[in-house]
């Protein structure tokens, strides 16, 4: 085959198009690599929640135990308190309660936050449940139940400072929309106060009703969202389109070569 032949059978790549198929490349490998982590990070994530979801049940469902007192605040976290079974002793100070916006399987209300003053002289703010809009005309500071020293049993929660979504709390105003521990007690003068509070269970709850005559407990929902398993599937989804993509490209560079 002479010379003039093997040009008309053969045309060589131009430097430009060797450089875009290079960058192509090693776009299409980092994406694959990077599909492939994500994948594979949301597996471990899905390891990490169902765990998580399994602690969380256990304490739920454990024995009671004394809340944590003033030796132990520095070292409460959400990993291994939050939702703890646990049951304190005191008296009520409802002149100091606040109300916080609430929606609830009982429809918009409010939580009743309350100080709850531990013979030590230790406070720890007690979420006593779900009231109405109308009950105590609209204000927090009625006084619930018998006075006196009671027993509450409900679930450790950790303080809410961030405020809720697109709201944050005016402590002047009188308007709550999440459980600021911190603030709820420095707003109402409180001294020594837990940094978490407590969600009272049913069993510490006046009420059974909707709220009209008095908190109703045991409305804590635990959910923890468990997508990793679908956004696994969709990252290595991506990866594998991306494996196919880079196929298509080289069987296309093939062709054109053997043109």
């Amino acid at each position: 085959m002479s010379a003039r032949d093997t040009d008309a059978t053969t045309t060589p790549r131009p430097p430009r198009g060797v450089v875009v198929l290079g960058l192509l490349t090693l776009l299409g490998v980092a994406l694959f690599a990077g599909f492939v982590a994500l994948g594979t990070w949301q597996v471990h994530r899905r390891a990490w929640k169902h765990a998580l979801i399994a602690r969380v049940d256990a304490r739920v469902h454990a024995a009671a135990v004394d809340a944590p007192g003033r030796d132990a605040w520095p070292s409460i976290d959400a990993a291994n308190d939050e939702y703890r079974r646990v049951r304190v002793s005191g008296t009520f100070v409802p002149t100091k309660s606040v109300r916080v916006r609430a929606s609830t399987e009982l429809g918009l209300g409010s939580w009743l936050m309350t100080p709850l003053r531990r013979p030590n002289g230790e406070v720890v703010i007690v979420n006593r449940g779900f009231v109405s809009p109308t009950w105590c005309a609209g204000k927090a500071d009625c006084a619930v139940g018998p006075g006196g020293e009671v027993t509450v049993t409900g679930l450790l929660r950790i303080s809410e400072p961030k405020g809720a979504f697109l709201q944050d709390n005016e402590p002047a105003a009188g308007r709550w929309f999440s459980r600021d521990v911190a603030a709820i007690a420095k707003t109402e003068g409180v001294s020594d106060a837990a940094p978490y509070f407590v969600d009272a269970d049913a069993a510490s709850s006046l009420s059974q009703g909707d709220g009209s005559e008095g908190p109703v407990g045991g409305l804590t929902v635990i959910s923890f969202p468990d997508n990793h398993l679908q956004y696994a599937i969709t990252w290595y989804a991506l990866a594998a389109m991306t494996l196919l993509g880079g196929w298509i490209v080289w069987r296309d560079e093939r062709r054109k070569r053997g043109r």
